[in-house]
């Protein structure tokens, strides 16, 4: 029978940014020559694309290296992997079915099968296996009887696992990878590796992480997460993307809007673990432009601002649930329960059990637990201490009374507990102890402006990522060729 080895062709070729590019402080901000250099460079780009297209990558390896300098990461400037063949490679190799021995399938070539997947929750040692492509009772039977490898790996979602199998589909290494901790600045590494006479044998270690950062852009034709899809830009990302430009309508938006993003990856031993922080990002939605970056002063929380320097970081996240609906707002309305009309005193964000939900202001977890037809339910005590916001209907808690909070973090989850009678977020902001109309409140909270003494520092920066954001649109129109 004929075995097919088919050549390896990879997609297509991106650039990237300096490799463990961190915003001020701490980096390098250009000149004015270099600056008025690449803007040049940029034009001339523009002015090229059309007759070049698939060559763009290596133009954006020029454009980058003249404008920030260091070691960058570029996929390709050779040509276009698209237009390259693929080469198809056919062995005759011998097979029990066409009456050959055992001994005879021995003295075939030897060589490695390669596999990177995600484990699933729902994962056992032999789906995961077979998924792998992996033909393996002994490590089958290690995966179930091993302790550390039953915790780290079974039941967990999301983690980054490869496998190495022999000609044969035997299992010679298995490796998995993930983040332990948010915030951390380290992975996790679990092998499992079969020695010399034939065991396996299991040991997890920790590595620091590599923080690279990555460009792209889109065109909006459906839906923001369609665009995001069809550019390769994680839904993290494109999350963080909504909360910047919180007064973009994204449940609206049009045909032909566009955006660019530059955003930090994090990898481990070069593989893609998780996105990171977004860093500058542009949409152009209808005829207005938004644009934002990442900016953080000396011995201050890093925040979004404009490119003129207003803050786009606003005292309050204009929802508690990420891209949900509002099903019931801050008005009268006939009670579901008790089928009476009266005052609806906050905002009902319908989502699915088991939806995170984050708080939309810094402050303290003033009470966290079980009150009456709420259910589940968490307040949280802001900065403006008149200020409190209510969490209602949860399914589940992950904060504790006293406990500080950020503006975004995540402290619960979506649920149907208490007078309820769907999953559903019930959402309250109250000043001074009188229930207020959320939307309204969280639309005047106010932006600060960057300080005077960082803003020659800021006005440098800015016009470094203004030209990596015109980097993104040169590649999104390319990819629109």
């Amino acid at each position: 029978m004929g075995t097919m080895l088919t050549d390896y062709v990879p997609h297509r070729s991106h650039a990237f940014l300096p490799s463990g590019y961190t915003p001020f402080p701490g980096t390098h901000v250009l000149t004015h020559k270099l600056v008025s250099a690449s803007s040049a460079l940029l034009a001339q780009l523009a002015r090229s694309i059309q007759r070049h297209p698939k060559r763009l990558t290596a133009a954006i390896a020029a454009l980058m290296l003249t404008a920030g300098g260091g070691a960058f990461a570029v996929a390709s400037l050779g040509p276009d992997p698209a237009d390259m063949p693929v080469r198809t490679l056919t062995q005759t190799i011998p097979s029990l079915v066409d009456g050959s021995t055992l001994a005879d399938l021995t003295d075939l070539n030897d060589f490695s099968l390669y596999r990177t997947d995600y484990t699933r929750s729902s994962d056992t040692p032999e789906s995961l296996l077979k998924r792998l492509g992996i033909a393996d009772p002994s490590a089958s039977a290690f995966l179930r009887s091993n302790e550390m490898v039953r915790q780290h790996i079974f039941s967990r979602n999301g983690r980054l696992i490869s496998a190495e199998a022999s000609n044969d589909h035997q299992l010679r290494k298995l490796t998995v990878r993930w983040i332990q901790d948010e915030n951390s600045q380290n992975f996790q590494r679990l092998v499992l590796e079969r020695n010399a006479d034939g065991k396996f044998a299991a040991n997890i270690s920790t590595a620091p992480l590599n923080v690279t950062t990555r460009l792209t852009g889109g065109t909006i034709h459906s839906t923001l997460f369609a665009a995001t899809d069809a550019a390769g830009l994680p839904d993290a990302v494109a999350v963080q993307v909504a909360d910047i430009f919180s007064d973009i309508n994204f449940h609206r938006l049009h045909k032909g809007d566009r955006f660019s993003v530059i955003y930090e990856t994090l990898e481990a031993d070069g593989e893609f673990l998780r996105s990171g922080r977004v860093l500058a990002a542009e949409f152009q939605n209808r005829d207005k432009l938004h644009n934002a970056m990442w900016f953080q002063e000396p011995g201050q929380r890093g925040s979004y601002y404009a490119m003129d320097g207003s803050s786009l970081r606003r005292a309050y996240l204009s929802t508690p649930v990420e891209f949900s609906r509002i099903s019931s707002g801050f008005s009268m309305r006939k009670h579901p329960i008790l089928n009476t009309w009266r005052k609806h005193l906050g905002t009902d964000f319908a989502a699915p059990t088991g939806t995170k939900v984050r708080t939309v202001g810094d402050g303290s977890i003033e009470f966290a637990g079980w009150q009456n037809g709420y259910g589940n339910v968490i307040y949280v005590k802001h900065a403006n201490t008149a200020h409190v916001t209510v969490y209602a209907h949860l399914s589940r808690i992950d904060v504790q009374k006293g406990q500080s909070v950020e503006q975004g973090q995540f402290i619960g989850a979506v649920g149907t507990t208490g007078w309820s009678t769907g999953p559903h977020l019930h959402f309250e902001f109250r000043v001074n102890g009188a229930h207020q109309d959320p939307q309204t409140v969280i639309a005047k909270s106010e932006a600060n402006e960057i300080s005077e003494k960082v803003r020659k520092q800021f006005t440098q920066h800015a016009e470094f990522m203004h030209m990596q954001l015109a980097s993104a649109e040169l590649i999104r129109q390319a990819s629109a060729q």
